[in-house]
């Protein structure tokens, strides 16, 4: 992916030198399986390894030049999904794009959907409407889920910015108010449909970044639909040494998480990623 040296997104709030407070209440082999719950279930696990969770403050952190690096980084693919958007939002679905808001953090944040660590990955909080992110989790998913490149981090970033787009569309309010009246089984079906909305919507935002920008290098898409696989549901319990179960799944399989990618990229249509409606995922 073609992105040092361009231009950047004025919307990034960097937390990463708050610091964080506390000491750790779990050290070694402990906190690699507590990361795994988190990574595997969606679970906020910041209490676990944090002492009083207060999640800001502290001693001050130092920048790294590779937390720099992944700053400019993250801040250029964030501008390039507002000039996708800016576009296709107006074009498609009649209404103007409001950006949302990156968190950069390093350790522990707070937002108003709870703790923001490394265990609770990359999210998107309807709360506030801010996007939340630790760039150590790129690390993490080049050297223990296999979705290394550039690019599978744009991938991480254009999901969450999906999420945004839902939101300003009223399908993700309207989704979560489903959730909270089914069962659990119901509740994490719906979920599966609204992530595998957000990988089409990033599948449309690939697309139309590189018709606009020309960004995409040989062996990008390779690395979103390899990121996409990495992080189904049935292949992060199997690597837990799990069965996979169906039931619990709340963003998809590999399989549909990748496919659906595919199919925002290739049709670059918002109305072709109507998970909602489709009787197949």
């Amino acid at each position: 992916m073609q992105w040092k040296g361009r231009r950047g997104s004025g919307n990034i709030e960097d937390r990463r030198r708050m610091g964080r407070a506390g000491g750790g209440a779990i050290g070694g082999v402990g906190v690699i399986a507590v990361l795994l719950i988190g990574y595997v279930f969606g679970i906020d696990v910041t209490p676990l390894l944090q002492d009083g969770g207060s999640g800001q403050g502290g001693q001050p952190v130092e920048l790294t030049q590779a937390d720099e690096q992944a700053g400019q980084f993250v801040s250029v693919v964030l501008a390039d999904t507002e000039a996708v958007w800016d576009r296709v939002l107006p074009e498609q679905a009649g209404q103007p794009y409001q950006p949302p808001v990156l968190v950069l953090y390093k350790g522990v944040t707070r937002s108003p959907c709870g703790g923001a660590s490394g265990a609770t990955g990359p999210f998107y909080c309807p709360g506030d409407q801010k996007i939340y992110l630790d760039t150590a989790f790129f690390t993490t998913m080049s050297r223990q889920l296999g979705a290394g490149g550039d690019f599978a981090a744009a991938y991480v970033v254009a999901h969450e910015v999906a999420h945004h787009v839902q939101d300003e569309l009223g399908i993700l309010g309207e989704a979560n108010r489903i959730r909270q009246q089914s069962s659990q089984a119901q509740s994490n079906a719906i979920s599966v449909r609204i992530e595998l909305q957000a990988d089409c919507f990033s599948g449309i935002w690939a697309q139309q970044a590189q018709a606009m920008l020309g960004t995409l290098e040989a062996g990008d898409l390779e690395e979103a639909v390899n990121a996409a696989h990495q992080i189904g549901d049935d292949t992060l319990q199997r690597n837990a040494g799990q069965t996979p179960m169906p039931h619990t799944f709340t963003h998809g399989t590999s399989k549909q998480r990748g496919e659906w990618f595919m199919r925002g990229y290739r049709s670059g249509d918002m109305g072709q990623c109507d998970t909602f409606a489709a009787r197949n995922l």
